[in-house]
Formats: structure tokens, sequence, C-alpha cells
């Protein structure tokens, strides 16, 4: 009957009429709402989607549209309405009371806005599953079908509402970042389908205490825990991975004491644990080593004891192994080597003895190195050399001897080396002079010769105090006060080159010996794989060169000279794929991008123009970036000292980019998921149009290529999605994450990864924690852009707002890219203040 009075038209009018309404009680500096007329269907509303049978408005999405003002009584005349979706804005005023009447209601959000007053009772929202507040309403066990409650950073105080664990459905808890304080009660064990819990950082105010629940993991299917940053004591628990599902364990900054539970050696599907900064203590089971999934493990700031176990040779995805400041003993074992993925090896601090095995050199992905303050003897072994992408190499307060090796100078990204408090002798290898080091320490040892002049530039007299033998030139020391450093006499240095250093010399030949007869064997290998080539290629007409292939993707002219003459050497850069493509996953990888990327035509897609083979090389022909990547140009500045790019840059390369990746999840069939969003994977052109780039690890969704490699971890830390951490499981959200981030650096100027963050910090971190306090909101902002007019200031925080949306903690509060295009485009600034900026309207 109710159909027949009120046909879909008729209901169209009666919903345009209730949005119009909210629109009046809402306040629109940025005209959002511009297109909520009288005159059109509710469904042509911007933010409004409606279904395309009923044609009722189903879901209402205004996120981060600077919006004030109330919510609409009429709210509740949406009887089809599903998602209400209103975060980060400015609304204030209370929830209605007749939200209950949108009974089809699933998602609410209204988190991050002003809103004062009691949440009424939802009991009437039987179907809804996701909620974000701002508070914990007294009715929410009421809820039955609620499986996600998200009240991350809510100011809530006090202790859990009992309520809270009458949701049955529950699988996703979040109330982090909150002043809330007490024990966790027993009855968080009702909570059956419960599989990630988020209780991090309570401490503002007030803070967990006590025993934490026994049992807690016995009953539920636990995949991810974080616990952080409260005052939680006792023994650690045990059952946590109970049901053998648990991927990411978080417990850092604590007072659990005691041993580690043996019970973990079983929980193999682990991915991530964090416990340092507690007083545990005893030795950590042998067999927890020995996980096979692990990518990160991190028992630092403990009391542990006892030694790193062999077994650790299986943890072949281990990518961070961090122990410092324990007591651990025993020597290093040699399966260190077989942990290739490893960047972070943290062990400084404790006490391991014996030499340190040649095999880390093998570990051909580390950027740290910190073995400070142990004991360790015997030499550094030249294979350490191996290491090319070292960043950080800390060696210092051993009892370390032999020369300092020359092949330290391979390491062509070391930023900083400490070798001191050790017993090195021999000259300084004046080949380090060929680093681009900004910190080095080689003091308290006894080393001799004349100091190399750029490292004295570097580190100054103090970094190579302690060494009786060491001299610098008499042109330094007249540049210096008070120095104790001896001046090399003539005959001293001679001396110090052709009489001293005999060791070195002998050391420097055996070298030389080895490198040439390994380039007599690469040779020998590389004839061998020619003559193959060839034979292959030409059908076993020998003497005849192998000829370039070459496959095109566009029209171009090449001239067949660049061709003949193409070089190594004159390669711009190389991404995922990297330069040896050899192996398996090496050639999967790179078919992987020239398939995405020879079907690919978008103006924000770094163009594809051809692939160039011949015999075992292969080189991708992209079109030219001049400006390089987003990364370079943001931290470049001008001659006058003004950062190269501007507001209004910024915002057009977060544009462009933005649409290139919704392309990529919304106009291509299958949609593609790229993996690795970055601020470096970002290319620019002369005109910095963004360019999406690097499709080394991108993945077709549903498409999934069989082999372990395509399950492998894909992303650069600092842009990866927190679910990542506990499932291999990309999804297009994942890139939302990493691009949120690239937004976050636009706005800051500042890295995703930085040292002032802190430990295991973030930018999202950093970001999030200076918006607990309003007022430190504009410190956020670049200082260099910021402090032009405050028409630029609130542009870059409605980016701001944009990227903290897109970084959302859960995957399916962040928006789809296309609503991140739809937002940049509402965040653009006035276009007068720069005239090399072009308008882009085409999308």
């Amino acid at each position: 009957m109710a159909s027949a009075l009120f046909p879909p038209c008729s209901a169209i009018n009666v919903e345009t009429r209730a949005l119009l309404d909210v629109k009046s009680k809402l306040r629109d500096p940025l005209n959002v709402l511009g297109s909520w007329k009288e005159s059109d269907s509710a469904c042509k509303f911007y933010g409004v989607t409606c279904d395309p049978v009923s044609g009722n408005v189903t879901e209402i999405s205004l996120a981060g549209k600077s919006l004030s003002g109330e919510i609409s009584l009429s709210i509740s005349m949406l009887n089809s309405l599903e998602t209400l979706y209103l975060p980060l804005n400015s609304i204030s005023g209370e929830l209605p009371d007749q939200i209950n009447h949108c009974s089809n209601l699933r998602v609410l959000n209204i988190s991050w806005n002003k809103m004062v007053g009691i949440i009424p009772d939802l009991s009437g929202l039987k179907s809804l599953e996701i909620l974000a507040l701002a508070e914990i309403p007294e009715s929410i066990g009421n809820l039955k079908n609620l499986n996600t409650l998200y009240l991350r950073n809510s100011n809530l105080v006090g202790q859990i509402p009992e309520s809270v664990f009458e949701l049955k459905a529950l699988q996703i808890l979040d109330l982090s970042w909150n002043n809330i304080s007490g024990n966790i009660p027993n009855s968080i064990s009702k909570l059956k389908n419960l599989n990630q819990i988020e209780l991090f950082f309570n401490n503002l105010t007030g803070e967990f205490s006590g025993q934490f629940p026994a049992n807690f993991g016995r009953f539920s299917p636990l995949i991810s825990i974080d616990i952080s940053e409260n005052q939680f004591s006792g023994g650690f628990p045990r059952f946590l991975c109970e049901r053998g599902k648990l991927e990411i364990l978080l417990a850092l900054d604590n007072n659990f004491s005691g041993e580690f539970p043996d019970s973990y050696v079983e929980c193999k599907s682990l991915v991530r644990l964090r416990v340092n900064k507690n007083h545990l203590s005893g030795n950590v089971p042998d067999g927890f080593w020995a996980l096979p999934h692990a990518n990160m493990i991190d028992f630092s700031d403990n009391d542990f004891t006892g030694g790193v176990s062999a077994s650790i040779g299986s943890s072949i995805g281990l990518n961070q192994l961090v122990l410092h400041n324990n007591k651990f003993s025993s020597s290093l074992p040699s399966e260190l080597g077989k942990l290739t993925n490893l960047e972070k090896l943290l062990l400084n601090n404790n006490n391991f003895s014996g030499n340190l095995p040649a095999e880390i050199g093998a570990l051909k992905q580390l950027f740290s190195l910190g073995l400070e303050q142990n004991s360790l003897t015997g030499s550094i072994p030249a294979e350490l050399g191996n290491c090319v992408r070292l960043v950080d190499l800390n060696l210092a307060d051993n009892y370390l001897s032999g020369i300092i090796p020359p092949t330290v100078s391979f390491m062509s990204s070391l930023n900083s080396l400490n070798l001191s408090g050790n017993k090195l002798t021999g000259p300084i290898p004046k080949n380090l002079e060929n680093l681009k080091l900004s910190s080095i320490d080689l003091s308290e040892n006894q080393l001799s010769g004349n100091v190399p002049h750029e490292l004295l530039t570097i580190g100054g007299v103090k970094a190579f105090l302690g060494n009786r033998g060491l001299c610098i030139d008499k042109m330094f020391r007249n540049n210096m006060n008070d120095t104790v450093l001896n001046v090399c006499r003539e005959e001293q240095g001679r001396k110090m080159v052709f009489g001293d250093k005999s060791v070195f010399f002998i050391v420097i030949v055996v070298a030389l010996i080895m490198v040439l007869a390994g380039l007599l064997l690469v040779s020998y290998k590389n004839f061998k794989h020619s003559r193959e080539d060839m034979e292959n290629s030409l059908g076993g007409n020998k003497g005849v060169n192998p000829k370039w292939e070459l496959a095109c993707f566009h029209n171009m002219d090449i001239d067949a000279d660049e061709i003949c003459n193409l070089e190594e050497r004159n390669l711009i850069g190389s991404g995922s794929t990297g330069r040896r493509l050899w192996d398996g996953e090496g050639l999967k990888v790179l078919a992987a991008e020239m398939e995405i990327l020879g079907k690919i035509r978008h103006r924000n897609i770094l163009k594809l123009y051809a692939c160039l083979m011949k015999g075992r090389s292969s080189y991708l022909v992209f079109e030219y970036m001049a400006k390089g990547n987003v990364f370079q140009a943001l931290h470049r500045v001008k001659k006058d000292g003004k950062p190269e790019l501007d507001w209004l840059r910024r915002h057009k390369i977060a544009l462009g980019a933005a649409k290139g990746i919704a392309y990529l999840h919304h106009d291509c069939s299958p949609p593609i998921n790229h993996r690795d969003i970055k601020s470096c994977n970002i290319l620019l052109d002369k005109d910095y149009e963004p360019k999406i780039a690097d499709f080394g690890v991108a993945k077709v969704a549903e498409k999934s290529l069989k082999g372990s490699e395509w399950n492998c971890f894909a992303g650069t830390h600092g842009y990866i999605a927190p679910e990542l951490a506990y499932t291999l499981q990309v999804t297009e959200k994942s890139d939302v994450y990493s691009f949120g981030v690239v937004l976050l650096e636009l706005v800051t100027r500042r890295a995703a990864i930085e040292e002032e963050y802190g430990e295991g910090k973030d930018l999202v971190y950093w970001v999030l924690s200076h918006l607990n306090h309003h007022e430190n909101v504009l410190k956020v902002l670049d200082s260099k852009v910021a402090t032009g007019t405050a028409t630029v200031r609130d542009d870059m925080i409605k980016v701001l707002k944009i990227g903290i949306l897109c970084t959302a903690e859960l995957p399916n509060l962040r928006p789809t890219m296309r609503e991140v295009v739809r937002m940049l485009v509402n965040a653009e600034p006035a276009r007068s203040t720069s005239p090399d900026s072009q308008s882009d309207k085409n999308w």
C-alpha cells in the first residue's frame, strides 16, 4: 500500500527535501554542497549514493569537507540509508535521537568532529556493523551485529564500560590514543569473535594497569593485538596465540616481567613481534628464533640472557632483528648470513663475544648494523664491504683488532661509521674519503699514519683521539687550536707509506689477486653465456653478433646507432625490478611491469615506450622525467632559500598522482593495485606533472600469479598500511594508505621515516601526536610554505585532513581513490598566486 502511495519518484522527492534540510543546518565554506538543489534528484547530489534499483539514498560520504553546524533531524527520513560517513569536519551539537529511524544503517562514522552531549540510544540500529564516535554510548551493548568499534583519539576517560563486552559479534576493537585507565576486565573473554584489538597509548592522563587477563586469547581467533605504551604488569600473557592465527603482537613499553612464554614457539603464524621496553628476563626459547613468517622481532630494552640460536637461519623473511640493551651472550651464529631480507640488525649493548661472522657480508639489503658495546674479538671481516646498502655501521667499544679493511669503502651508501674503542691497528684507508660520510669516529684505537684530510673535516680532531700513531698535515695543524694530534714529519709520512704499511700492502696485493681471479671467472661465464645466446638466437651461426630486439608500445623513432651503443653505464635509474633479472623472480617482475604498463594509457602514469632485449640483457624504455621524483623535488631549495615546490605545485602533484592511482583502481579491468606507492615512485616532468612509476611489484586484483614470490612482503617502510603487518592480502585500500603518507609528506615536507619520530615511529604517528593538541596543528605544516597567507594555510590543512583520512588505521575507514580525487579537487587552491601553474580539469 505504501509503495502505491509513494512510488520511487515520490520517495526521491521526500529524500531530496530531507537532504536540503540537512544542507540548511550546515555551514559549507568550500561549497561542496553546491549541487544540492531542489530541482535535481538527490542521486545527483555530491557525496550521495543511491540504490540503482529503488533510487533511494543509501550513502552520504562527506569526509574532510570543513563542514560545520549541526546534523538535522531530517536525517531520519532517509529510511534506506546504509552509510553516514562524516569524519574530519567541524560538526557540533548532538547526534539526534531520530538517527534510530535509519534502521538499515550499517556504517556510522562521525569521529574527528566537535560534537557534544550524550550519544543517544542506538539500539534501534540493528544492522549497524561499523561505529566510529567520540564517546561510548551507554546503549552500545544492544548493537548485536556490530563488528567494528573505532574510538581512537576520542578523549575517552575512565574504564571501559562493561556494555562493550556484550558485543558478541565484535571483531575489531580500537580504543587507542585515549585517557582510559584501570584494568582490563576478565569479561573481555566474552568477545569470542575478536580478531583485532588496539589499546595502545592510553597513558596521557590515565593508563591501563595491573595484570592482563590470563586466559585472553584462548577463546577468540586473535590475529592482531596492540597493548603498547600502558602499564600492564605481571607475567607476559601466554595464550594470545592459542588459536594459532596471531600475526602481530605489540606489547612494548609496559611493565611485564618474568620469562617470555615458551608457548610462542608454536606460533608459526607470527609476523611481527615487539615486546621491547619491559622487564622480561631469562633465555628466549630456542625454537622461537625459527619462526618461518617473522618479519620483525624486537626484544630490546629488557633483561634477556643466553644466546641467539643457529635456528634463526630459518626465519628467512626477517626484516628487522632488534635485541639491544639486554644481557645476551655467546657468539653470533653464522646463520645470520641466511637472512638475506634483513635491513636492520641492532644487537648493541649486550655481552656477545667471539668473531664477527664473515657471513654477515651476504646481507645485501642491510642498512643499519649496530654491534657496539659488546665483547667481540678478532678482525673486521673484509666481506662486510659487500653490504653495499649499509647506511649506519657501529662496531664501537668491542675488542676488535687488525686493520680497517679497505673494502669498507665499497659501502657506497654509508653515512655514519663508528669503530671507536677497539684495538684496530695500521693506517686509515685513504679510500674512505670517497664515502659520503656525515659522521665518523675512529677514536681510542691503535691506528697510525696520516689522517685523510676529508675525514678530518667530517669528524674533527675528537674522532681520532686516543691513537698515538696518528698525525695530521702541518697545514691542518695551523688551523686548529690546542689539538693533541701530532704533526706528520715529512720523513714520517714516507715511513708510514712505505714502512709501516707492509702488512697493509700485502693485504692489498692478495685482495687484488682475488679480484682478478673473480673477474676472470666472471669473464669466462659471460663469454659462455654470450656464446649460448648467439647460438640460440642465430640458429647456431657462429661469428655473428646477436642483435637488439625492440618491442614498442608507442609510436617512436629510435636511431639504430643509439641502440647499438647502449651501455649499462648510461642507465638513468632502476626500480623494484632492479638490475639483476636473470633469476625466476626477476623475470616475472619484469614481465609484470611490461604487461601492466604496455596497456595503460593515462597522463599520470609513466609511459613505457619500448622494451629492448639482447641475449641476457633487458631494458625498459620510459619517457624522460626532467624533475626527478617527488621526494627529491620536495627537499630541493632555490637560490633564495625557498622550497622548489610551492603549495600550488604540491597540490598539482597530489591531484595528478591521485588521478593516476584512481585510474588503476577504478578504470582498469581488472583493477590494478600498485603496492609500492611512495614519493620516490612519483616522477615529475619538466612542468611538474606527476607520473606514477615502478610497477615492478604491482598486482592485478583477483589475478594471483602462482608462486611464493608473489606472496612476499611488498612496499616500503613508512608507507606500508598497518594491516600488512599481519596479513599479506593487499587491497586497493593499502595503496590509499601509502598515498595518504605522500600527502602528509607534501604538507609537512618531512620524510616518512625520521629519527626524530622515535624508534618504530613514522610520519603518520608524528602528525597524529601533534593533532592531539589543536594549537600544534600549524606546527605540522611546512613552515617555509605555511608562513604565506592564511588562505595557503587553510588549503594545506584541507589536504592534511585528506591525508589523515587516507591513513586511517582500519582499511574500511579509508576513502576510495575516486573519493580522494574529489576531495583534492574541492581543496584546489586559488590559481592566481602562481603564474606557472596550469589548471587541470580533465577528470
